[in-house]
Protein backbone atom coordinates (compact mmCIF):
# COMPACT_ATOMS: atom_id res chain seq x y z
CA UNK A 1 0.00 0.00 0.00
CA UNK A 2 1.14 3.66 -1.13
CA UNK A 3 1.31 6.48 1.29
CA UNK A 4 -1.35 7.58 -0.41
CA UNK A 5 -3.22 5.49 -0.23
CA UNK A 6 -3.09 4.56 3.49
CA UNK A 7 -3.77 8.72 3.63
CA UNK A 8 -6.91 8.22 2.02
CA UNK A 9 -7.97 5.58 4.36
CA UNK A 10 -8.17 7.10 7.33
CA UNK A 11 -9.62 10.74 5.47
CA UNK A 12 -11.99 8.70 4.26
CA UNK A 13 -12.51 6.55 7.14
CA UNK A 14 -12.86 9.96 9.25
CA UNK A 15 -15.26 10.65 6.38
CA UNK A 16 -17.87 8.17 7.57
CA UNK A 17 -17.91 8.98 11.34
CA UNK A 18 -18.67 12.35 10.30
CA UNK A 19 -21.53 11.65 8.70
CA UNK A 20 -22.92 9.50 11.35
CA UNK A 21 -22.18 12.12 13.73
CA UNK A 22 -23.83 14.91 11.45
CA UNK A 23 -26.98 12.33 11.42
CA UNK A 24 -26.54 11.54 8.08
CA UNK A 25 -26.24 8.03 7.60
CA UNK A 26 -28.72 5.27 6.40
CA UNK A 27 -28.18 2.07 8.80
CA UNK A 28 -25.78 -0.16 6.40
CA UNK A 29 -26.75 2.35 3.57
CA UNK A 30 -24.97 4.83 0.71
CA UNK A 31 -21.72 5.40 0.23
CA UNK A 32 -18.70 8.10 0.23
CA UNK A 33 -16.16 7.05 -2.22
CA UNK A 34 -12.74 8.25 -3.24
CA UNK A 35 -10.41 7.30 -6.06
CA UNK A 36 -6.68 6.38 -5.26
CA UNK A 37 -4.31 8.23 -7.91
CA UNK A 38 -3.04 6.49 -10.68
CA UNK A 39 -3.35 4.41 -13.84
CA UNK A 40 -4.82 1.81 -12.14
CA UNK A 41 -8.44 3.94 -11.48
CA UNK A 42 -8.92 1.87 -8.33
CA UNK A 43 -11.65 3.41 -5.64
CA UNK A 44 -11.96 2.80 -2.13
CA UNK A 45 -15.89 2.10 -0.69
CA UNK A 46 -17.28 0.94 2.13
CA UNK A 47 -18.10 -2.97 3.08
CA UNK A 48 -21.76 -3.91 2.61
CA UNK A 49 -23.39 -4.85 6.11
CA UNK A 50 -20.62 -2.40 8.67
CA UNK A 51 -22.64 0.91 10.04
CA UNK A 52 -20.54 3.93 9.69
CA UNK A 53 -19.50 3.79 12.70
CA UNK A 54 -17.81 0.73 12.21
CA UNK A 55 -16.01 1.67 9.12
CA UNK A 56 -12.65 2.10 9.66
CA UNK A 57 -9.01 2.78 7.30
CA UNK A 58 -8.08 -1.23 6.94
CA UNK A 59 -12.10 -2.74 6.42
CA UNK A 60 -12.64 -0.22 3.68
CA UNK A 61 -12.79 -2.30 0.23
CA UNK A 62 -10.77 -1.36 -2.64
CA UNK A 63 -12.30 -1.86 -5.73
CA UNK A 64 -11.78 -1.38 -9.30
CA UNK A 65 -13.89 1.30 -12.09
CA UNK A 66 -15.74 -1.69 -12.86
CA UNK A 67 -16.68 -2.60 -9.37
CA UNK A 68 -14.48 -5.54 -9.12
CA UNK A 69 -12.56 -5.77 -5.48
CA UNK A 70 -8.85 -5.69 -6.30
CA UNK A 71 -7.88 -6.71 -2.43
CA UNK A 72 -8.67 -9.64 -0.31
CA UNK A 73 -11.79 -8.52 2.10
CA UNK A 74 -13.94 -10.39 2.83
CA UNK A 75 -16.69 -7.78 2.54
CA UNK A 76 -18.87 -7.25 -0.48
CA UNK A 77 -19.98 -4.07 -2.19
CA UNK A 78 -23.58 -3.32 -2.51
CA UNK A 79 -24.38 -3.45 -5.71
CA UNK A 80 -26.25 0.05 -6.02
CA UNK A 81 -23.27 1.78 -4.21
CA UNK A 82 -20.95 0.12 -7.61
CA UNK A 83 -23.74 1.51 -10.01
CA UNK A 84 -23.56 5.03 -9.08
CA UNK A 85 -19.93 5.44 -8.29
CA UNK A 86 -18.05 3.30 -11.06
CA UNK A 87 -20.17 5.70 -13.55
CA UNK A 88 -19.20 8.81 -12.16
CA UNK A 89 -15.78 8.06 -11.51
CA UNK A 90 -15.26 6.29 -14.60
CA UNK A 91 -16.71 9.43 -16.65
CA UNK A 92 -15.38 12.41 -14.13
CA UNK A 93 -11.85 12.26 -13.24
CA UNK A 94 -11.71 15.61 -12.16
CA UNK A 95 -13.70 13.82 -8.64
CA UNK A 96 -11.62 12.52 -6.84
CA UNK A 97 -14.57 11.93 -4.13
CA UNK A 98 -18.39 11.20 -4.50
CA UNK A 99 -20.94 11.19 -1.10
CA UNK A 100 -24.53 10.42 -1.39
CA UNK A 101 -26.70 10.01 1.57
CA UNK A 102 -30.32 9.81 2.47
CA UNK A 103 -31.26 12.06 4.47
CA UNK A 104 -34.91 13.00 4.77
CA UNK A 105 -34.43 17.01 3.92
CA UNK A 106 -32.33 15.94 1.74
CA UNK A 107 -35.58 13.36 0.39
CA UNK A 108 -37.68 15.59 0.78
CA UNK A 109 -37.11 18.37 -1.93
CA UNK A 110 -35.71 15.66 -4.19
CA UNK A 111 -39.36 14.14 -3.62
CA UNK A 112 -40.14 17.93 -4.80
CA UNK A 113 -41.38 18.93 -7.94
CA UNK A 114 -39.34 22.16 -7.73
CA UNK A 115 -36.53 20.90 -6.52
CA UNK A 116 -34.17 22.71 -4.56
CA UNK A 117 -35.45 26.59 -4.29
CA UNK A 118 -32.44 29.36 -4.74
CA UNK A 119 -34.17 31.75 -1.85
CA UNK A 120 -32.18 30.77 1.17
CA UNK A 121 -28.49 31.70 2.33
CA UNK A 122 -26.67 28.26 1.57
CA UNK A 123 -29.17 27.29 -1.77
CA UNK A 124 -27.97 30.26 -3.27
CA UNK A 125 -24.55 29.67 -2.74
CA UNK A 126 -25.43 26.61 -4.76
CA UNK A 127 -26.74 28.49 -7.84
CA UNK A 128 -26.19 27.10 -11.02
CA UNK A 129 -24.39 24.41 -9.78
CA UNK A 130 -27.10 21.49 -8.84
CA UNK A 131 -28.15 19.01 -11.71
CA UNK A 132 -31.35 16.53 -11.57
CA UNK A 133 -31.70 13.02 -12.31
CA UNK A 134 -35.44 11.33 -12.89
CA UNK A 135 -35.81 8.28 -10.63
CA UNK A 136 -35.64 4.28 -12.37
CA UNK A 137 -35.84 2.58 -9.17
CA UNK A 138 -32.99 1.00 -6.99
CA UNK A 139 -29.59 2.19 -8.79
CA UNK A 140 -28.37 -1.78 -9.84
CA UNK A 141 -28.78 -1.69 -13.24
CA UNK A 142 -25.70 -1.41 -15.38
CA UNK A 143 -27.89 0.28 -18.36
CA UNK A 144 -28.62 3.29 -16.25
CA UNK A 145 -25.10 4.83 -15.87
CA UNK A 146 -24.83 6.83 -19.13
CA UNK A 147 -27.94 8.43 -18.06
CA UNK A 148 -26.65 9.14 -14.43
CA UNK A 149 -23.62 10.41 -16.52
CA UNK A 150 -25.56 12.58 -18.80
CA UNK A 151 -27.97 14.02 -15.72
CA UNK A 152 -24.56 15.19 -14.13
CA UNK A 153 -23.44 16.52 -16.92
CA UNK A 154 -20.17 18.78 -15.88
CA UNK A 155 -21.87 19.98 -12.48
CA UNK A 156 -20.70 18.46 -9.50
CA UNK A 157 -23.69 18.04 -7.11
CA UNK A 158 -26.75 16.20 -8.48
CA UNK A 159 -30.15 15.74 -7.04
CA UNK A 160 -31.04 12.00 -7.29
CA UNK A 161 -35.58 12.95 -7.94
CA UNK A 162 -37.11 10.83 -5.16
CA UNK A 163 -34.16 9.76 -4.21
CA UNK A 164 -31.49 11.43 -2.37
CA UNK A 165 -28.41 14.04 -2.64
CA UNK A 166 -25.10 13.12 -4.32
CA UNK A 167 -22.17 15.39 -4.51
CA UNK A 168 -18.40 14.79 -6.00
CA UNK A 169 -15.19 16.95 -4.79
CA UNK A 170 -12.06 17.23 -6.02
CA UNK A 171 -11.21 15.89 -2.47
CA UNK A 172 -12.55 14.38 0.65
CA UNK A 173 -12.98 17.62 2.34
CA UNK A 174 -14.44 19.40 -0.78
CA UNK A 175 -17.06 17.09 -1.47
CA UNK A 176 -17.90 16.82 2.38
CA UNK A 177 -18.33 20.92 2.56
CA UNK A 178 -20.28 20.98 -0.41
CA UNK A 179 -22.34 17.92 0.95
CA UNK A 180 -22.84 19.93 4.13
CA UNK A 181 -24.09 23.43 2.25
CA UNK A 182 -26.53 21.07 0.22
CA UNK A 183 -28.02 19.45 3.01
CA UNK A 184 -28.32 22.48 5.08
CA UNK A 185 -29.75 24.72 2.21
CA UNK A 186 -32.60 21.61 2.16
CA UNK A 187 -33.57 21.34 5.99
CA UNK A 188 -33.93 25.35 5.50
CA UNK A 189 -36.29 24.86 2.58
CA UNK A 190 -37.98 22.04 4.49
CA UNK A 191 -38.31 24.28 7.84
CA UNK A 192 -39.42 27.22 5.38
CA UNK A 193 -42.23 25.44 3.71
CA UNK A 194 -43.47 23.82 6.81
CA UNK A 195 -44.34 28.05 8.31
CA UNK A 196 -46.39 27.75 5.28
CA UNK A 197 -45.80 31.40 4.50
CA UNK A 198 -44.19 32.64 1.02
CA UNK A 199 -40.82 32.66 1.04
CA UNK A 200 -38.98 36.07 0.00
CA UNK A 201 -36.97 35.88 -3.34
CA UNK A 202 -32.90 36.46 -3.53
CA UNK A 203 -32.67 38.75 -6.61
CA UNK A 204 -30.89 37.75 -9.36
CA UNK A 205 -27.97 39.67 -9.64
CA UNK A 206 -27.43 38.53 -5.83
CA UNK A 207 -27.44 34.90 -7.33
CA UNK A 208 -25.28 36.03 -10.02
CA UNK A 209 -22.11 37.21 -7.63
CA UNK A 210 -22.76 34.31 -5.26
CA UNK A 211 -19.63 32.12 -6.39
CA UNK A 212 -17.38 35.20 -6.38
CA UNK A 213 -18.32 35.76 -3.00
CA UNK A 214 -17.89 32.58 -2.15
CA UNK A 215 -14.19 32.63 -3.17
CA UNK A 216 -13.36 35.30 -1.48
CA UNK A 217 -14.72 33.40 1.88
CA UNK A 218 -12.84 30.44 1.13
CA UNK A 219 -9.81 32.45 1.19
CA UNK A 220 -8.13 30.87 -1.53
CA UNK A 221 -7.14 27.84 0.61
CA UNK A 222 -8.12 23.90 -0.44
CA UNK A 223 -12.19 23.62 -0.25
CA UNK A 224 -13.66 22.02 3.07
CA UNK A 225 -9.78 21.86 4.40
CA UNK A 226 -11.17 23.68 7.70
CA UNK A 227 -14.20 22.60 8.42
CA UNK A 228 -13.22 18.81 7.68
CA UNK A 229 -10.64 18.94 9.65
CA UNK A 230 -11.99 20.04 12.91
CA UNK A 231 -14.62 17.82 12.12
CA UNK A 232 -12.49 15.39 12.13
CA UNK A 233 -10.82 16.56 15.81
CA UNK A 234 -14.41 16.02 16.88
CA UNK A 235 -14.49 12.89 16.22
CA UNK A 236 -11.31 12.27 17.50
CA UNK A 237 -12.05 12.82 20.99
CA UNK A 238 -15.17 10.46 20.14
CA UNK A 239 -13.29 7.44 19.23
CA UNK A 240 -10.14 7.28 17.30
CA UNK A 241 -10.70 3.70 16.24
CA UNK A 242 -11.51 5.16 12.24
CA UNK A 243 -7.71 4.97 11.67
CA UNK A 244 -6.97 1.48 12.88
Amino acid sequence: MTATEAELRIQLAACYRIFDHMGWSEMIYNHITVKIPGDDEHFLINPYGLHYTEVTASNLVKVDIQGNKVDDSPYAVNPAGLVIHTAIHAARPDIHCIAHTHTTEGMAVACSEEGLRTDNFYSALLNNRIAYHDFEGITVMDDEKPRLVKSLGDKNILILRNHGLLVGGRSVPEAFQTLWGLQRACEVQVATDATGKAPILIKDEVLAKTAQLLNLQAMGGPAGALEFNALTRVIEKIDPSYKE
